[in-house]
């Protein structure tokens, strides 16, 4: 069944047909079988179908988590995102790794997906940077994990879904509902206790 499938595909690729609907020049391979109303067996959807369940693709190997490990029974089925934090290294900082439950100093600048600016530390009094305890929940979800791998010195953009900023009710009137945010964040410096601020 195979082999007339491929002979099939042969034909349909190397023969060409005129205007008139005949067929001006052939393949050189033997011709497949032919019904008694003159059409090719191959060229038919139940006989393709045959084919395809013959060819049977490999399978997709084992997704983390889904096969049994120790106790774990194995589940099947194909593995869903519901969000994911994103973000692109603009500079690759030359200080400290970044570490959970430091006091960060950022300066950041916040944006909506239309490319309203909406928060800035460069804009606060003083234009003085922010300082957060990482890990804390003092800030949004995006920003506690937000920063893991950037060295002091970094400079990243974070694309941030709304279910790591501020949820389905957003901040009116500053942010909308279900808002995704982008922020420009730079990592100047971490400590173990808040460094002091003017």
């Amino acid at each position: 069944m195979r082999n007339l499938g491929v002979m099939f595909l042969m034909t349909t690729c190397i023969a060409s047909t005129s205007l008139h609907g005949q067929t001006t020049s052939t393949t050189t391979t033997t011709k497949p079988a032919t019904s008694r109303a003159g059409t090719t067996k191959t060229g038919t959807a139940a006989s393709r179908a045959r084919a395809r369940a013959h060819t049977t693709a490999p399978a997709p190997p084992p997704v983390e988590g889904l096969a049994a490990v120790g106790e774990m029974p194995a589940v099947t089925g194909v593995p869903q995102t519901a969000y994911a934090l994103k973000y692109v290294d603009i500079t690759i900082g030359t200080g400290e790794l970044a570490e959970p439950h430091k006091f960060y100093t950022v300066h950041y600048t916040g944006w909506t997906t239309d490319g309203k600016k909406f928060d800035s530390s460069h804009d606060h009094p003083g234009g003085e940077p922010f300082v957060f305890a990482a890990g804390a929940k003092r800030v949004i979800t995006g920003w506690d994990t937000g920063f893991e791998g950037m060295h002091v010195g970094g400079k990243r953009r974070l694309l941030v879904p709304y279910q790591l900023a501020y949820g389905e009710l957003g901040r009116p009137p500053v942010i909308p509902a279900k808002a995704e945010l982008v922020f420009d964040i730079e990592f100047l410096g971490q400590s173990d206790t808040p460094p002091e601020q003017k």
